[in-house]
């Protein structure tokens, strides 16, 4: 259920010009800062789905680099007449960035290892970060095109956060931790940037349903947990 955008209605950035969550204005830059989905029942392949998007929350607040706007966009997959998935995407919108700010720096090395031994490893390379964006119909540019990485301010190709959420729910199902009823969330704690090692791993003092990736160079970029649906679910319930 991807929104295949055409070419004339995407812009310079690679993101489109149209659609949810609204494009960027002149000069700001749009960010995946992110989310929360919850697996209420599977959804059945090759079976028709209805997905619903709306803007559910907006918030403006002011940040080092100036200010911030946070919106929360959720995506609802029906089947059979019934929810089957709810995903909340948090998108920011962050200022234009100065020409003498300093880029974002490498956060690990092709060759790294990363927190070794620990968790769930990818090797994350070019070809693989293409092969994302491609899968997902994400065309933004920071993923794919080094030179206009750079021109928003990091030093090399920046490592999706969808991927990075996609890798800590697979950390936990080896775990054994069961996902199909649960809410997953996850936030993007900084930029993971630059072809290297990532590991999602249990934190140190964290929980079983606990969860966080990190860099080639030890940083975390993310973290996650999944729990029980809450009190702010229920309305949604339809008849099973």
């Amino acid at each position: 259920m991807l929104e295949a955008v055409p070419q004339h209605l995407i812009g310079a950035d690679g993101h489109p010009l149209v659609g949810l969550p609204t494009p960027p204005a002149a000069g700001v830059r749009r960010m995946f800062a992110g989310g929360r989905v919850w697996h209420r029942r599977p959804l059945v392949v090759g079976r028709e789905a209805t997905r619903t998007s709306r803007i559910l929350t907006s918030r403006e607040t002011e940040g080092r680099s100036g200010h911030l706007r946070f919106v929360t966009v959720r995506h609802e997959y029906v089947q059979d007449d019934e929810l089957a998935v709810r995903d909340d995407h948090e998108i920011v919108y962050r200022p234009e960035r100065p020409d003498s700010a300093p880029l974002i720096g490498c956060t690990g090395a092709p060759g790294d290892s990363g927190a070794a031994g620990r968790g769930t490893s990818l090797r994350v390379d070019p070809v693989l970060l293409f092969r994302f964006s491609a899968l997902t119909y994400n065309a933004h540019r920071i993923h794919y095109d080094r030179d206009h990485a750079r021109t928003e301010g990091f030093d090399d190709l920046v490592i999706h956060g969808p991927l990075q959420a996609v890798l800590m729910a697979e950390d936990l199902r080896t775990r054994g931790c069961e996902l199909l009823g649960k809410v997953f969330s996850y936030r993007l704690l900084a930029p993971a940037v630059g072809p290297q090692t990532i590991w999602a791993r249990r934190p140190g003092n964290g929980g079983q349903t606990d969860v966080e990736v990190a860099t080639g160079e030890g940083s975390v970029s993310a973290s996650g947990a999944l729990a029980e649906p809450d009190q702010s679910d229920l309305p949604g319930l339809q008849p099973a």
